[in-house]
């Protein structure tokens, strides 16, 4: 994969605290409790509706917003870094739905509109750490996957679900090319998926979700390297076992199909050891499970991190 490394950014550029949380404030009083937006006629920038606070936050300061939504990894598009913010604009998001089917008592194709309107929207600011490297902290809006999935009933024999980017080959000029085995496809075990951090994300900022960073809905795995969380989702599918994902199938000795943080497990072309948060001069060193280890260690009892990486 293609590695760019973002201009350093000064601390004065940083959001204050302080100051995003009176936007936070503000957006909650501007949007109103009642209001219920049709992300179908959305654009990025908009307001979504009032996201209460949620209690799985990291109090770390969020990510500067050009670098959040400059800096991306969306291979669809291309594989350089800032590429998906200059091409993402083409992609089609109205209408959209999302499949959910398999091992399930009750398959349904959901709109993106039914979807919002699921649960009450969170902010949860969480860490972000891609395998290249480079982290971020990122205020994302969503809800717990688990109240998508819970709608289909999955069968007992359900074990794992399989998440299906969406494929436009004339929006997304990266799918005209074999580089990869399209649809982008990542997959979860069933306990991973319905477990209360997994995030259906559909916004940042408090803002509809930029079409770079995976509109209109998204998967948010933050104890996991960042090619898990599959943008731009139209399909979910559980099964039995375990499924094949795309970087897995291309490069298994690079990209396991777990991808829990760990800085003790090497990628093959550079340690895990440390990170370079975006925006900072200095590296620091990388958590277990990106920080995530008492929430989510509990999944993992009694595995060996390492072959199961």
């Amino acid at each position: 994969m293609l590695i760019q490394r973002p201009h350093d950014v000064p601390p004065s550029e940083i959001t204050p605290k302080s100051v995003f949380a009176e936007r936070r404030q503000f957006l909650r009083l501007a949007a109103g409790g009642a209001l219920v937006l049709a992300l179908s006629d959305a654009h990025a920038g908009d307001r979504l509706p009032a996201a209460a606070a949620s209690p799985y936050s990291t109090p770390e300061e969020p990510t500067p917003y050009r670098h959040v939504t400059g800096y991306n990894n969306f291979v669809e598009f291309g594989s350089g870094k800032d590429i998906p913010a200059e091409r993402a604009h083409r992609l089609r998001t109205s209408p959209w739905s999302v499949t959910l089917d398999g091992l399930v008592h009750k398959p349904r194709m959901l709109a993106i509109e039914d979807i919002l309107k699921l649960a009450p929207l969170e902010e949860r600011v969480y860490r972000l750490r891609c395998v290249e490297g480079w982290s971020m902290v990122v205020p994302w809006v969503g809800f717990s996957l688990s109240t998508l999935l819970k709608q289909v009933e999955p069968l007992g024999s359900a074990r794992y679900v399989a998440l299906e980017s969406v494929v436009q080959p004339d929006t997304q000029p990266g799918v005209r090319l074999p580089l990869l085995d399209w649809p982008y496809t990542e997959g979860l075990r069933l306990d991973e998926a319905m477990h209360p951090l997994t995030l259906a994300a559909v916004g940042l900022y408090g803002e509809v979700m930029p079409k770079q960073n995976g509109a209109p809905v998204r998967l948010v795995v933050p104890w996991k390297y960042g090619f898990k969380s599959a943008k731009s989702i139209v399909r979910i599918r559980f099964t039995d076992k375990e499924p094949l994902t795309t970087w897995n199938k291309l490069q298994p000795d690079e990209y396991g199909f777990y991808a829990n943080v760990n800085p003790e497990v090497s990628h093959p072309r550079w340690s895990q050891a440390r990170e370079r948060r975006i925006g900072d001069f200095l590296k620091r060193p990388t958590q277990l499970f990106n920080g995530y280890a008492e929430q989510v260690g509990p999944l993992y009892a009694g595995m060996d991190l390492r072959k199961f990486y």
